[in-house]
């Protein structure tokens, strides 16, 4: 029992050297690497009947299958308080609920304003900019030319422009 324990020792000293700088490229630092040397001679040497039988592949193989374990561990880590407060502390890009019922107030305002439109301004309005379909086409739908689409969509979005800043923001409106 005794010159098989002092052959696996024999045989994982003679390997040490290289299969710590091996583990500690791996595990990223000479601590983890030695860590894991330390581990990977507690598996070789609990199985010596079977490591005696290829000793140096044996060991290597263990030495490869703990660099590969380590290195699933690192990439589902828990993340540190730090790192937690840092996510905490990134700003919020949504809107506020503030924010979105300022628009949907303002939107709704909007909707009134096209309501008091011509209807063949605000049909041709909407087939340019909500439905975006070519000028050209619309001026067939509408038996006008492409220049009078073009200023209908001026017009339409300059008299919108004006009623919407007529009344101020819609915010006004709410706390009216």
């Amino acid at each position: 029992m005794k010159s098989r324990d002092d052959k696996l020792a024999l045989i994982f000293m003679r390997e040490r050297a290289g299969l710590s700088r091996y583990l500690s490229a791996r595990a990223g630092s000479s601590e983890d690497g030695e860590d894991l040397a330390q581990e990977a001679w507690i598996r070789f040497s609990r199985n010596g009947a079977q490591a005696l039988k290829a000793p140096v592949p044996y060991l290597r193989r263990i030495v490869r299958n703990l660099a590969i374990d380590q290195g699933r561990a690192s990439s589902r880590r828990r993340l540190t308080p730090l790192e937690i407060e840092d996510l905490l502390a990134l700003p919020d890009d949504s809107p506020s609920p503030e924010e979105t019922l300022n628009a949907k107030s303002e939107l709704l305002r909007l909707i009134d304003i096209m309501a008091e439109m011509p209807e063949r301004r605000r049909a041709i309005l909407v087939a340019a900019r909500l439905d975006e379909k070519p000028h050209r086409e619309i001026a067939e739908a509408h038996g006008v030319s492409t220049r009078t689409v073009e200023l209908e969509i001026r017009a339409a979005i300059e008299y919108c422009s004006r009623r919407l800043s007529e009344n101020g923001p819609a915010t006004d409106k709410i706390k009216r």
